[in-house]
């Protein structure tokens, strides 16, 4: 006697097909000690919906001629989420978030506002997905859906890809440490910034100013890249090292 789906939510109402033989006179099904409520009967199935309860219960049809042997329900708890890593990226998607939290187990889509995706479950306590494309840039609400119901909401963020307008000043010791103030635009969620290939310190200033920090460097025009959850920017040659002076 097979039963589709064996797992549902803790709260019940479920939708759940029993299937065997004699059932036609079926009187009840009960999920452990609780009756479900039959919406469908034929000789060969029974349709129900569960009601609430937990862990795992045996399924048992009574029809006029006895009861059924048991087949095993899995009632499965809500889902939480706590955390989503990153917490933004860019308009186009493609990016890949972790959300943490608990439950998540038999997750099987995450919304990023109206638009889904499928996720990979990593184990119980985190997922990863693939970022959808948004329609614009803002937050929107993120939530999952597992078997045990849909989650309360996170809230993700859409930027557009930074832009690098100037690099002051464009020059500096092949020793490194020169402060440099990089100018552009959506700067506010900079992950990165290199000279040449080299990842330098940086501080945030607000969304058109970022403070770097030079690394050594060999003398020469190189290329600045800032990189933020949106993408990144270069300034091609946009710094020169120069050799100090010797005697």
């Amino acid at each position: 006697m097979p039963i589709s789906p064996n797992q549902g939510t803790t709260g019940g109402g479920t939708t759940v097909t029993v299937t065997g033989v004699n059932l036609s006179s079926a009187i009840a099904v009960y999920f452990g000690d609780k009756p479900a409520t039959i919406t469908a009967n034929t000789p060969t199935m029974v349709t129900l919906i569960s009601p609430a309860g937990t862990g795992v219960v045996l399924v048992k049809v009574v029809t006029q001629g006895g009861e059924s042997n048991g087949l095993s329900f899995f009632y499965i708890p809500p889902p939480v989420i706590t955390e989503l890593s990153p917490t933004s990226g860019p308009v186009a998607g493609g990016n890949t978030v972790t959300i943490s939290g608990i439950n998540l187990s038999t997750a099987t889509s995450v919304t990023f506002g109206s638009n889904s995706a499928t996720p990979t479950v990593l184990n119980d306590a985190s997922i990863s997905v693939v970022v959808p494309a948004g329609s614009s840039t803002g937050q929107v609400p993120v939530s999952v859906t597992t078997t045990g119901d849909t989650t309360s909401a996170l809230y993700y963020g859409y930027v557009d890809a930074p832009t690098l307008t100037s690099v002051t000043p464009a020059s500096g010791p092949t020793s490194g440490g020169t402060s440099v103030t990089l100018t552009g635009t959506d700067l506010s969620t900079v992950t990165g910034v290199t000279f040449d290939g080299n990842s330098a310190a940086f501080t945030v200033i607000n969304s058109t100013q970022v403070v770097s920090y030079t690394p050594a460097g060999t003398a020469g025009d190189v290329d600045v890249v800032i990189t933020t959850t949106g993408g990144s920017a270069t300034a091609n040659d946009g710094f020169s090292y120069i050799t100090g002076p010797g005697i």
